[in-house]
């Protein structure tokens, strides 16, 4: 950066630290740093910052829109390739018997909500009010009194337990069903699944799925042909009744975790367009893998004290209280937090109970702010299509097949498929986000792509209505 520049007369610190970004005399540095038997080195210092700027990689949209939608985009493809083939997946999985499920959890006590008759219209709400799609109290309890908040966090810790559960009894009712044993039925008929967790406004859980009917060998192989939807969808029902876990706690007595009352399975058989076509699915489950539990209201971030870690002392022998939560394990109080009380009670029913040692395996301290759910927001049998690693494979294969074709217009050397390459490397973090400047060039940049998509958008409806 040239000496002479002075910024002082620039009030915005973003802006002051554009200008020194753009003036950085070390942006252009194509050089070829190849010394005797090194190919290439590489190193921070020769950055225009002296940093290194990586993806995050965080799949939710409220910490990262870049991320989130490239998570939304390898997650489309992983359901759609389930569903239609490709990825490696044959085409002929299409023809394999599929439902569409949508699992919920039960009643913890009446809520305001927006009822609807038999033609779709809005009714009013118990409380005697006909709320707005946007009314801030829809979710929340009519009396929260009397509202079961303990049994709502026991639910959402124990609903992928209870999906997995789920999962061994519609087995176990399919073979009933067809009148085999459980092992011949795993000798010719394969069960997968895909599935996405979502945060309803009253703060619970529930599932979306793909179901599919596979042979022995998963999704190259077909199902028996006794095995259809048909079968599938009747065996569903009854799966869900059976289907039930007993929590046991001498402090907030027994709990029977089990599904809610209300569920909903179609079968899949549309391949093009219509509501459960195979895009419009794996859109609708590609949807929700980058959510989270702040869509209903809460924090994205751990309340656990970072410092002594939850434990609420710090030191060897000699424990004094933590300096930063003084004690109160938590890193920010909890009646502090800017959400609605409905929400803080369910986090705050979260924490106590996780001090409860019945409750220890649940680590529901650390799961306050998710409500007291921990389990994966996206998972899928091992069968059901590809993976989330293999399509990262392939996206870094062509990024370091980008990056060769650079090097080699830049005249450096390329490595032979037989070359040894060692690395001495020493990294550490530093830390997240842009500086002021680079956070204008990225949002400006965030801006033009999403002008751009909006200009294509609109072009393609207009050519759609000229048709």
């Amino acid at each position: 950066m040239p000496r002479d520049l002075d910024l002082r007369h620039v009030i915005s610190p973003a802006v002051r630290d554009l200008i020194e970004l753009a003036n950085l005399g070390d942006f252009d540095r194509t050089r070829d740093h190849t010394t005797g038997e090194t190919i290439r080195s590489y190193s921070t210092s020769d950055e225009p910052t002296g940093r290194l700027l990586t993806t995050c990689g965080n799949r939710r949209a409220s910490r990262c829109p870049t991320c989130s939608r490239l998570h939304a985009a390898d997650t489309y493809h992983l359901i759609r390739a389930g569903l239609s083939g490709g990825k490696n997946v044959p085409e002929t999985v299409r023809t394999h018997p599929r439902v569409f499920l949508t699992l919920t959890a039960p009643s913890f006590g009446p809520i305001h909500n927006r009822p609807t008759n038999k033609d779709g219209k809005t009714q009013p709400c118990r409380c005697g009010t006909r709320h707005l799609d946007s009314a801030p109290e829809l979710g929340t309890p009519l009396s929260p009194k009397t509202y079961d908040y303990t049994g709502a966090v026991l639910w959402n810790a124990h609903a992928s337990a209870l999906w997995a559960r789920f999962t061994l009894n519609l087995r176990r009712t399919l073979a009933a069903n067809f009148g085999i044993t459980q092992k011949d039925m795993n000798a010719t008929l394969r069960i997968s699944f895909a599935k996405v967790a979502e945060y309803q406004k009253r703060g619970l859980v529930h599932f979306h799925a793909v179901i599919r009917f596979d042979g022995p060998d998963g999704h190259t192989s077909p199902p028996p042909a006794w095995a259809t939807a048909d079968r599938l969808l009747l065996a569903i029902g009854p799966a869900l009744e059976r289907t039930n876990l007993t929590v046991v706690s001498d402090t907030v007595g027994d709990r029977e975790i089990c599904w809610g009352k209300r569920f909903k399975v179609d079968e899949i058989t549309a391949l093009g367009d219509g509501e459960l076509s195979d895009s419009a699915v794996a859109g609708y489950v590609a949807k929700y893998a980058t959510k989270s539990a702040e869509d209903s209201g809460t924090v994205d971030r751990s309340l656990v004290c970072r410092t002594c870690s939850g434990r609420g002392t710090v030191g060897g022998r000699v424990k004094d209280l933590c300096p930063d939560c003084e004690g109160t394990r938590q890193a920010e109080p909890l009646r502090e937090l800017p959400v609605h009380r409905h929400v803080r009670q369910m986090i705050r029913t979260a924490w106590d109970l996780g001090g409860l040692p019945e409750f220890a395996d649940l680590k529901l301290c650390k799961w306050a702010h998710m409500l007291g759910f921990r389990g994966h927001f996206s998972t899928k049998s091992r069968a059901y299509s590809t993976t989330l690693g293999a399509l990262r494979d392939v996206r870094r294969a062509w990024h370091l097949a980008q990056a060769d074709a650079a090097r080699t217009r830049a005249g450096h050397p390329t490595p032979g498929p037989d070359t040894v390459l060692v690395t001495e490397s020493s990294w550490a973090y530093l830390a997240s986000g842009y500086r002021p400047g680079e956070e204008l060039l990225a949002n400006q940049t965030h801006h033009d792509i999403n002008q751009s998509r909006a200009d294509k958008e609109r072009i393609q409806t207009e050519g759609e209505g000229w048709q």
